[in-house]
């Protein structure tokens, strides 16, 4: 059975999406963490020995600075790390439903780097505000968690398709703009509690971050080619072979609603601009269709045609 599983994982991560893939290593480092606390939980008796805790900072951020100094790793590393199992089941879930439609609008390829800046933007916002609110006068608190990197995709999603429909549970047909923005406040105001401070920090962090990259997606400014063509070096240097330069491009932002008024120019445009009149209507259309059924409804053609649309 053991091997079953691992198969299917190894399948999965070899040849599924960037939201299965990061979602495995997640589930990965949760499971490890907590099987190294288990055994050393038992090893001392029944009692949880500081060398788990030795064990588990060497991978977090902390607002410490010196600690994150000689630890560079953790702020990479921070953002895949969960001990508790409704942490790491809200974050994966939110990473799921959210980012599909990032997937589906922009390409699996901007997923992973949304993922890492926006971390990396929710680390900043923490370490920035635990040693300046009093929450972290005490210092050497840490960190972990994809909150942040899953809130950048979050918000992100509701930029690119706020009036993509989701169904929710006692609530029914929601729009995604007025999901992004509960959650947004809901962080916003847990601020004042005192409880988890620097969480909500960073998620705010991350969530502005993804309203940033949208922002500039849509200028013609794609951030996540740097960050790509940077993985793919370091991929080239591991593998052993040539590094090529890469010429990918992000695509122009073209998810975006249309409204009333632009699509009848589209429609009463000269005969001339037939081809560009039906190639626009025709986007009209689907997303016309993912307002109104949410994207499981898009036929994989849809899917394809949607996506090649983006690229030009």
């Amino acid at each position: 059975m053991v091997d079953s599983i691992l198969n299917d994982v190894k399948k999965e991560f070899s040849h599924g999406n960037m939201i299965t893939r990061i979602i495995i290593v997640n589930v990965a480092l949760f499971m490890l963490l907590n099987l190294v606390k288990l055994l050393l939980y038992f090893a001392s008796g029944g009692v949880l020995p500081e060398a788990y805790d030795t064990f588990r900072n060497f991978f977090l951020i902390s607002s410490d600075w010196q600690h994150t100094l000689t630890h560079p790793w953790s702020l990479i590393t921070s953002m895949f790390m969960h001990e508790g199992v409704f942490h790491i089941l809200f974050n994966m879930l939110f990473l799921y439903w959210f980012g599909k439609i990032v997937g589906d609008l922009i390409g699996d390829e901007k997923i992973l780097p949304i993922y890492l800046l926006g971390g990396l933007a929710g680390m900043v916002a923490y370490f920035l505000s635990a040693n300046i609110m009093p929450f972290g006068e005490l210092g050497g608190r840490y960190a972990l968690g994809a909150s942040a990197a899953v809130m950048a995709i979050v918000v992100a999603s509701g930029m690119i398709a706020p009036n993509y429909i989701m169904h929710l549970l006692f609530l029914g047909a929601v729009k995604l703009k007025y999901i992004v923005t509960a959650l947004v406040f809901i962080d916003m105001i847990s601020l004042a509690n005192n409880v988890n401070t620097g969480g909500h920090f960073a998620h705010l962090g991350g969530a502005l971050f993804g309203l940033f990259y949208i922002l500039r997606l849509r200028e013609g400014n794609d951030l996540a080619v740097p960050v790509n063509n940077l993985i793919d070096k370091i991929r080239n240097f591991f593998k052993g072979t040539p590094q090529k330069k890469t010429t990918r491009k992000g695509p122009r932002m073209v998810y975006k609603n249309t409204s009333t008024k632009a699509r009848k120019r589209a429609k009463g445009s000269a005969a001339s601009d037939s081809p560009l009149q039906s190639h626009q209507e025709r986007i009209d259309s689907i997303l016309e269709k993912i307002k109104q059924s949410g994207m499981e409804s898009l036929s994989e053609e849809e899917k394809d045609f949607l996506f090649n649309a983006s690229k030009k």
